[in-house]
């Protein structure tokens, strides 16, 4: 420096200790203007490398962008005008020392490469620059002390010496002061930017440098979400770099690159091996055999690592993000120092006040860069986890599309949807984390480095105390984890009953079965409360343990430190900077076990995913597509086919030759390998050997129809273009236009998923049509006229498959049973065990005599049956729906439209009722079903068209009540929560009762009266820390005590109502939306709210008495409060409305996601079949990056809070300690040391705070939802005490209808109009009627499911309207349409109160026909039935019911007859059993096969819910009524 500047001083010693402090001139000419230069030189180089490789396109010049380059030049001419008049006197011989020459050359040239770099940016598009923002700004801040101590001296001097320099130097400062304003303002967008064309682009994009460092572009949102709730469309548009487009392929190339450097690697080991044992063999005996063990140790050498290709595609960005990190960590521990100096400086009366002043500043600052960093950080993070769950998404995805059959056996649906769920948001949520695994380390060491210099040795005590806590915790967390798996465990029991109750709920209310089916659930719910009450209790441990930490380390270090030498002494600058270093050490101690932990999980999900991803792929070449030019379209030659490599083959010497234009029947029994056959066609299966081509492009309907969850027209366009005529002949020629008029929207009525609301023919047929539309040259038709009824079949083999139809043209594959085609193919194709044992024509066929002739021969003794039955029995293959063949009988029997008519009629329903984002979808199937049965007759009055299923459930928007919180409050009990809040009081009152203390001991070594009262000092702070660690135990402890009370209570009102909700309530709501209560609302209630209230009361009471703690130490800061609790206030309304809402739009399109990916993996084979792949992969990608779309927002929703909330925090910060230094007279340091470092934690504290108060809204909702159906109308009460029957009743079994009329709901038509009968007991009488006659309504009013109208049903002399629900219904029988059983054992499903001895259960399944079947049975009565009755067959499940019915044996009995379920035999058996065993009770039958009520006394015909005709069949007969008209149809008459 001496060389440098001459005489001219560099730090002489008076600069700091005077009251008008000044900087040397040397050091004023040399490091304020060098640092900006070094800057900007530093960075440059790497900042142009960046800006070449991402150009965003080209900005053009504007006015802005004009000034700021003038600006730049007249900067440059400006400091080499000082440059000129410096040799201009070295001319005039005034020397000047170099310094004058050097620094106006540097500061020159960086205002010329400032200008350089202004214009780059503007030609690579950038709008706003940080670089230059930065480098403006350290600028004028170094050029702020030159320009006070110029006007100083200038002022001392009485004049300006060197008049030039201080001109040129204000011209500079000006200039400087107005680029820096200048760069805060946004250069407009580039050309061609998606800004130009998006109408929702992100304001992030065209952010300038500040509003990204702050996020203050979200602000615009965040005021949009206050003044209204958030809608989809108002959602910003995902940013380019983080969609699926860009994403997911850039991972697929990184993976591809893993998975040949992985091949490549095996390879050269291989021959490497084959060398080397090749050479030994000459040697060595045994040496194939060593050849062959080395080999598979290699095999299993290298995997493609799936973790590397992750690290390739996001790590460099994430590694951004890391840089952020370290320099915040290494930020954090300004401040401790920063406060040491402020003690020093409150100690030292003669200091001078501007260094008090300094001090708050420079804490201010660092606090704030600190903030702004972190957020970037963050930012960083999550937009990678944002990335790695797009990425990994949508690999999965397509995967799955090209997955062999062997590697989907290996995963199940399930398994894969969880993948994409469970395991890609485990990445998601830890890339958050991952930086700890350095930074925590790193922290931990710099803290305790400090800690060393501070206190020396004893720093050890206090670390050994975090390091014991550390197993203390890890114990307490493995014990959590094994109580959480068994409390799943339960949950999923509960939760599994509940949903088949719910199912059957209709069956528990006839059967009056509730009460045991309650007390098992509530069996359930008090193991899960027991477990839970236990998590708690550990919980409370480690809250303790959490809370205490700091206490115990500090209490421990301190004592070690005093009382290890009599010299040491604790003064407030060791104590409160100690203090304040324990704080920032307790945040990595507590995270490292949770990182650590998530690493394993993520590691378990990253080994489930690779191995998915590693799975086989199909061949695309092993069907050759090519358009070679033979007559035959479809060749196969000596195809051997298996459904996995290492399986049997199922079809073996396939030879096939299919002719141009020509119609291929495929028939033989089940399982002879059909399917497998057309599966080969489409490359689905293993070729083993020989080869298959196919001419042209495939059309293929598989044997259980895919529908996909969209408008019936875009089922059938399937992703063409949509043409009028070619559409309209289409669905004229599959029979869908007499559906499309019944469908409530016509072909935009909404699919439901699975095609729920389809029936099974109706399915098939729109399968069908889908094919036709596609105008393919071969069409695989895997058996399409088994769902459809016979005289449709008909219509679909004439119209479109045989040689008169659609397709006379293409080749088509028809796999079929229905006999009655075959003659009018070109050929049959016949398959025997996977072999095809002839092909020809039918003529040819029979002749031969051989396996075709005895197929013919079985199958022609049930063509009669055929028609109807063998149609039924595949329907029921399809299991989604066993009552959907419904629409076949009634076929039979009455047309379809008006089956259809009903149905519009019941969804109409549904539509107008009921309403859940969570899950719109999830209705039960089977409420659908036998809803429909009994729906009115069709309306009169035409409703409005309702399109959708289900409309959306009412969300709460807007904030909660207070009413709800006080349900809450009720629920745990009122005066133990008023004791829970006094309890956290106590605690923080302790907590700054030991801190006020330690203030007063450290006041001690001031007055030097410390080894007199040390014992003293160190007994009181000890016991105050231990008293507040013991109250948050018992805080702790109540708090779960409370909870686990008021989630009692809330499940067992909700339970309570459930089983008294009527029916009808059930028909309206979907299944879904009522187990979502009991699951995931309950789940809240039991785990989520009581830990959010934990924290929010924690937090709470921190952010009170820190702010209690400084107006104690300094009074005058109360003024402060106002104001930025004010702000804290607005901040917090703002982003809890805001975020609120954007979680609801994030769960409500995530699911979508996971809906359409189950979706795709079931249809996989048609997607292939039509090449569709592509276009279901962007729908994916689509519906992923709408979700992302509500996301971002939500991260990006909280670093705004975060940053406006700790600004608030540093403010505190700065006040504290800004009063400190003005009232240091009056102060003594130990209080100093305390409102400051309190000061310092009141950030996470209030940011907590805020998260908590968001939580705490979403989450209270659960109560309200919950109380919603706890409240909802309850049906009659189940026993009326002082109307009970006597025991033996009904005695006779009359039952009289007096004038009866009966509506489904209020404001619904009647259903029944003044019915009037008598019938006497032991009669035997047949209900009929067309659909939606009312048939279904007269067994309900039966039961009171149904309440009258008007008029009344008297039994035995006892109105039924009088007596209890249960006396009533325990004293009827009946026979349900769908046999509904439970899962549990079979005793259970026949007795679930165990009324009933063995031998009487025995009878009764002799009797039923099923005591062959269960004795079998290993278990006997004992069998487990799977959910539904999955493992019986129907018909098995519809004896099962009749056993029930044999077993309660009352005098009057009801039997819904099963339309689809049951083969003739067991209906059969049902018929001859019923005529035998309640020969002397009153049956009520309602039929639809005619043949079974041919011989009852009296047949009741209803007709638009009025007695049409009432009489022995006989005469009815001869009455030639509808009766007639009927059996004459049945062929009965």
């Amino acid at each position: 420096m001496e060389h440098l500047c001459g005489q001219l001083t560099f730090w002489p010693n008076l600069t700091l200790h005077s009251d008008r402090p000044d900087l040397p001139e040397c050091f004023q000419l040399s490091v304020l203007p060098w640092a900006p230069c070094i800057y900007l030189w530093a960075v440059s180089p790497l900042y142009i490398l960046y800006l070449k490789r991402n150009s965003r396109g080209y900005i053009m010049m504007s006015i802005l962008n004009r000034i700021k380059t003038v600006l730049g030049l007249i900067l440059w001419i400006v400091c080499w005008t000082d440059l000129f008049s410096s040799f201009h006197e070295m001319n005039q011989n005034q020397p000047k020392p170099p310094i004058y020459f050097v620094t106006p050359l540097i500061v020159g040239m960086t205002m010329l490469l400032a200008t350089f770099l202004i214009q780059f940016e503007r030609l690579k598009g950038v709008q706003s620059s940080g670089v230059l923002f930065i480098f403006w700004t350290i600028s004028v801040l170094c050029a702020i002390v030159p320009f006070r101590s110029k006007i100083m001296h200038a002022n001392q001097e009485n004049g300006v010496g060197d008049k030039l320099r201080f001109t040129t130097f204000y011209i500079y400062f000006g200039l400087t002061l107005l680029e820096l304003i200048l760069s805060c303002f946004n250069e407009k967008p580039p050309l061609f930017s998606s800004v130009a064309t998006d109408p929702n682009v992100c304001p992030e994009t065209t952010a300038g440098f500040l509003s990204k460092m702050t996020f203050w572009w979200f602000t615009s949102m965040a005021i949009k979400g206050y003044k209204s709730p958030l809608e989809n469309k108002d959602l910003w548009s995902l940013n380019k770099q983080d969609s699926s487009e860009l994403v997911v392929p850039n991972l697929l190339n990184e993976w591809e690159v893993e998975k040949s450097k992985a091949q490549s690697e095996q390879s050269v080991k291989e021959q490497a091996t084959f060398t080397k044992t090749g050479a030994e063999t000459n040697h060595v005996g045994g040496g194939p055999e060593e050849a062959e063990v080395l080999l598979s140790k290699q095999k299993e050498s290298r995997k493609p690592s799936f973790l590397w290709a992750l690290l390739r595609a996001f790590g460099p960005y994430f590694l951004i993000g890391s840089a952020f990190k370290l320099l915040q960590d290494l930020i954090t521990f300004v401040n401790p120092q920063l406060l040491r100096m402020l003690i020093d400086f409150t100690k030292d009366k003669h200091a001078p006040l501007w260094w008090g002043y300094a001090l708050a500043f420079l804490m201010f600052g660092t606090s704030l860069l600190q903030t702004l960093i972190l957020h970037q950080h963050f930012q960083y993070c999550f937009v990678t986890g944002m990335r790695l769950r797009s990425g990994i998404i949508g690999a999965i995805y397509r995967k799955s599309l090209v997955i062999t059959n062997e590697a989907k056996r290996s995963s199940t649906v399930g398994e894969v949807v969880n993948l994409m769920s469970v395991d890609a948001q485990r990445f998601m949520d830890l890339t958050t984390f991952l930086n700890m695994l350095w930074s925590a380390p790193l922290q931990i060491i710099l803290a305790l480095f400090f800690l060393w210099q501070n206190l020396g040795p004893s720093v050890l005590a206090g670390v050994a105390v975090m390091v014991l806590l550390i197993p203390f915790n890890a114990f307490i967390a493995m014990k959590t984890r094994t109580y959480q798996v068994e409390q799943m465990k339960y949950k999923d029991d509960r939760i599994k009953l509940m949903n088949e109750i719910l199912n059957g709920i209709k069956v528990l209310k006839l059967y009056a079965w509730e009460v045991s089916f309650k007390e098992k659930i509530l069996q359930i719910r008090q193991k899960e409360l027991n477990v839970l009450r236990k998590t708690a209790y550990l919980s409370a441990l480690s809250t303790m343990a959490w809370t205490s930490a700091p206490f115990l380390v500090a209490l421990t270090t301190f004592a070690v430190f005093v009382t290890v030498k009599k010299e040491n002494i604790l003064d407030a600058e060791r104590a409160f900077v100690s203090l304040s270093l324990f704080n920032i050490l307790r945040f990595p101690l507590n995270m490292l076990p949770q990182v650590i932990s998530s690493i394993v999980q993520a590691s378990v999900s990253l080994k489930r995913i690779q191995d998915f991803l590693s799975h086989p792929e199909l061949d695309p070449e092993s069907v050759d597509r090519r358009n070679n030019t033979s007559e035959y379209a479809v060749t196969v030659v000596n195809g051997k086919f298996a459904w996995a490599k290492q399986d049997q083959p199922t079809l073996d010497n396939i030879n096939v030759m299919v002719p141009q234009g020509s119609l291929l029947a495929v028939v033989g029994h089940v399982g002879c390998g059909k399917t497998s056959l057309v599966s080969a066609l489409l490359g689905e299966m293993e070729k083993l050997e020989g080869q298959i081509s196919i001419r042209g492009s495939v059309a293929y309907v598989p044997q259980q129809a895919w529908i996909q969850n969209c408008t019936l027209r875009d089922n059938i366009l399937f992703g063409r273009p949509y043409v009028e005529h070619k559409y309209r002949c289409v669905l004229e020629a599959c029979a869908l236009t007499p559906d499309l008029e019944v469908l409530p929207g016509g072909d935009q009525t909404e699919i439901g998923e699975k095609g729920i609301n389809l029936s099974g023919g109706q399915r098939q047929r729109v399968s069908l049509a889908r094919a036709l539309y596609s105008e393919s040259d071969v069409y695989l038709l895997d058996d399409p006229l088994s769902a459809v009824d016979a005289h449709v079949a008909k219509h679909i083999f004439d119209k479109v498959i045989g040689p008169e139809g659609v397709l006379k043209e293409k080749t088509r594959i028809l796999v079929t049973h229905g006999i009655s085609f075959l003659p009018q193919v070109d050929n049959i194709l016949v398959l025997v065990d996977g072999r095809v044992s002839e092909m020809g024509s039918y003529q040819e066929l029979l002749k031969q005599n051989g396996a075709f002739a005895e197929f013919l021969r079985n199958y022609s003794l049930e063509d009669i049956i055929e028609d109807d039955e063998v149609t039924l029995s595949l329907v029921d293959e399809e299991e989604d729906f066993p009552d959907d063949a419904l629409s076949n009988h009634a076929d039979m029997v009455d047309n379809e439209p008006v089956v259809n008519e009903a149905r519009r009629q019941f969804m109409r329903q549904i539509s107008i009722m009921s309403n859940d984002p969570e899950n719109p979808k999830k209705m039960s199937r089977r409420r659908r079903c036998s809803e429909r049965k009994h729906s009115e007759p069709p309306a009169e009055k035409k409703e409005q068209k309702v399109d959708k299923l289900i409309q959306a459930e009412t969300t709460e928007t807007g904030r909660v009540k207070f009413k709800v919180y006080w349900e809450y409050m009720k629920a745990v009990g009122p005066l133990l929560s008023l004791f829970i809040c006094f309890l956290y009081g106590c605690q923080s009152a302790a907590a700054i009762g030991a801190n006020f203390w330690l203030s007063e001991w450290t006041n001690d070594a001031e007055n030097n009266r410390t080894q007199e009262n040390m014992e003293m000092r160190v007994g009181v702070y000890a016991a105050l820390g231990i008293s507040q660690g013991v109250l948050v135990m018992f805080s702790s402890f109540t708090l779960a005590l409370g909870k686990i009370q008021g989630s009692r209570k809330l499940h067992q009102a909700l339970l309570d109502n459930k089983f008294h909700t009527p029916q009808s309530f059930f028909d309206t709501t979907p299944i879904g939306r009522i187990i979502n209560r009991f699951s995931k609302d309950i789940y809240v209630i039991d785990e989520v709210l009581p830990s959010t209230v934990l924290m929010f009361l924690g937090t709470f009471f921190a952010s009170v008495s820190t702010m209690i703690v400084i107006i104690c130490s300094t009074p005058i800061f109360a003024l402060v409060i106002g104001p930025l609790a004010l702000i804290y206030f607005f901040v917090q309304r703002f982003y809890v409305a805001t975020s609120r809402q954007l979680k609801r739009l994030e769960s409500v399109s995530r699911s979508p996601i996971y809906s359409h990916f189950s979706e795709t993996i079931t249809g996989t084979s048609v997607i292939r079949a039509y090449g569709r792949n592509a276009a279901f992969v962007l729908l994916s990608d689509m519906k992923v990056d709408e979700n992302q779309k509500s996301y971002y927002p939500g991260i990006v929703s909280n670093r705004w809070l975060g940053v406006r909330i700790e600004f608030i925090g540093n403010c505190i910060v700065l006040f504290a300690a800004l009063f400190a230094a003005v009232g240091r007279d009056k102060l003594s340091p130990g209080l100093v040391g305390l409102s400051v470092s309190y000061a310092l934690q009141v950030t996470m504290s209030l940011n907590w705070m805020v998260r908590m108060t968001s939580d705490l809204e979403s989450n209270i909702v659960a109560v309200e939802r919950v109380k919603e159906y706890s409240e909802t109308q309850t049906e009659a009460p189940w026993v009326v005490q002082d109307k009970r029957p006597p025991p033996d009743w009904p005695p006779e079994g009359n039952v009289e209808f007096v004038d009866y009329s009966v509506r489904y709901r209020e404001g619904l038509d009647l259903v029944l109009r003044n019915i009037s009968l008598k019938v006497k007991g032991g009669e035997k009488i047949g209900i009929v009627g067309r659909t939606g006659a009312g048939k279904s309504s007269m067994t309900l009013c039966l039961f009171r499911l149904l309440e009258a109208a008007d008029g009344e049903i008297v039994i035995d002399d006892v109105k039924i309207s009088e007596i209890g629900l249960h006396d009533l219904r325990s004293k009827l029988t009946i026979i349900p349409q769908e046999p509904v059983l439970f899962s549990g054992s079979l005793r259970m499903n026949l007795d679930p109160f165990d009324k009933y001895s063995d031998e009487e259960l025995w009878k009764a399944l002799e009797q039923s026909h099923l005591k062959k079947f269960v004795s079998n049975q290993s278990a006997k009565l004992d069998l487990e039935c799977s959910e539904g009755g999955e493992n019986l067959s129907v018909g098995q499940r519809q004896l099962v019911c009749l056993a029930r019915a044999l077993l309660r044996k009352t005098r009057i009995l009801v039997l819904d007859e099963a339309t689809a379920a049951v083969d003739l035999e067991t209906d059969d058996l049902i018929q001859s059993t019923i005529r035998t065993q309640f020969e002397d009770c009153t049956v009520f039958t309602i039929a639809h096969r005619l043949n079974t009520i041919m011989d009852y006394t009296r047949v009741l015909v209803l007709d638009k819910g009025q007695i049409a005709e009432f009489d022995t069949p006989v005469n009815l007969i001869a009455q030639k009524g509808i009766f007639f008209g009927m059996a004459k149809d049945a062929g009965l008459a």
